[in-house]
């Protein structure tokens, strides 16, 4: 196997733009030890072998992702899991055979000499996923590993969930990128991810699998991220780091606000002011107000699209060159818990 070389990343490369009929080809630069990003119905990952040293620690660099921040791992199927940790529970089998291929992320036992060192650094455990992407699915087979795949953004920035955004951050930097037949990730925020060791289900990131589908499987808890810091041996990849964030300050619009809130607010501003919010929202406050940019979730109400196109709509917010974007909350219930988990990190003030 060809290694990628630390140095190379400091190279320009050709970045190629692969489909579902060159798939073949994506798969055989990452069994060279190169890094090709692929798309998952969560966001894009950046994908290289997660038995190669060298190659997991140019994702790293790629990124700028902190060398302690462990990494998931993609799977093709159920049994590549039980080849290849410590040891499935009864609980964990009931999820993926639920869940997958879908958005869910589980927490195992690490078997060591599996995957490369820094897959897990200082970990007893590893975290895998088995994504419904058709062509991901598929360039897993061919390449015949697992793929470890964070999301294929520079570390601290919104994730990608188009082939667009993995090009405006990699272009010239990594071998290659899969484009998905549909233009946007049909989820659009990173997995729910779990602990599943014994008869209740600990969730360590929320996501499109929401407590009260995992309720129905067993008693659930959700560990907030000071709890999971206060325990180094369970921690959901990414809790320890800032993420989500464009260069401009957020502000997180509460659901409370009226429009004549989100006025006042606006008034106060002497600066460009870029807005993330539903279509309703956005034509009441352009009725009385003009404002620098905008960008739509989508109709009212709609979570599930809210949460779709919210990378997508700071991503564009921010290349807008506004210099202030509001946000706008949703109920943060079972089915906005995802939506409100990012973008309350993305948020460096909540009005």
């Amino acid at each position: 196997m060809t290694d990628l070389n630390v140095e190379d990343l400091n190279k320009a490369v050709n970045t190629q733009v692969f489909d579902y009929s060159t798939l073949k080809d994506a798969a055989a630069l990452l069994k060279q030890g190169k890094l090709v990003a692929f798309p998952t119905e969560t966001v894009y990952g950046l994908g290289a072998i997660a038995n190669n040293e060298t190659a997991v620690r140019g994702v790293f660099q790629a990124k700028g992702r902190p060398e302690d921040n462990p990494l998931i791992v993609h799977v093709s199927d159920i049994s590549q899991v039980h080849d290849t940790v410590a040891n499935v529970s009864p609980l964990a089998q009931r999820l993926m055979e639920t869940f997958w291929p879908g958005p869910l992320t589980i927490i195992f036992p690490l078997k060591e000499g599996v995957f490369a060192p820094n897959v897990t650094p200082g970990k007893k455990s590893v975290a895998v996923r088995m994504p419904r992407q058709m062509e991901t699915l598929l360039l897993i087979e061919m390449v015949g590993f697992p793929l470890v795949g964070p999301s294929a953004n520079l570390s601290g920035k919104p994730s990608p969930t188009a082939v667009e955004h993995v090009l405006n951050d990699f272009s010239g930097t990594i071998s290659g990128v899969i484009k998905a037949q549909s233009p946007i990730s049909e989820i659009g925020v990173e997995s729910t991810v779990v602990l599943a060791d014994d008869e209740q289900i600990v969730i360590l990131r929320p996501g499109a699998i929401t407590q009260n589908m995992l309720g129905k499987i067993a008693p659930v808890v959700e560990m907030t991220a000071s709890q999971q810091l206060a325990n180094k041996d369970v921690q959901s990849p990414g809790v320890k780091y800032l993420h989500y964030s464009p260069e401009q300050p957020v502000y997180l619009i509460p659901i409370e606000y009226t429009i004549s809130d989100w006025l006042k607010e606006m008034d106060k501003q002497e600066r460009k002011i870029g807005v993330l919010a539903d279509e309703k929202m956005l034509k009441a406050l352009e009725a009385n107000k003009s404002f620098y940019s905008s960008y739509s979730l989508g109709s009212e109400g709609d979570v599930a699209s809210a949460t779709r196109q919210l990378y997508a709509g700071l991503r564009y917010l921010e290349q807008s060159s506004c210099e202030i974007i509001f946000a706008q909350a949703l109920l943060d219930d079972d089915a906005g818990h995802a939506y409100m988990n990012r973008l309350t990190k993305a948020s460096n003030f909540v009005l």
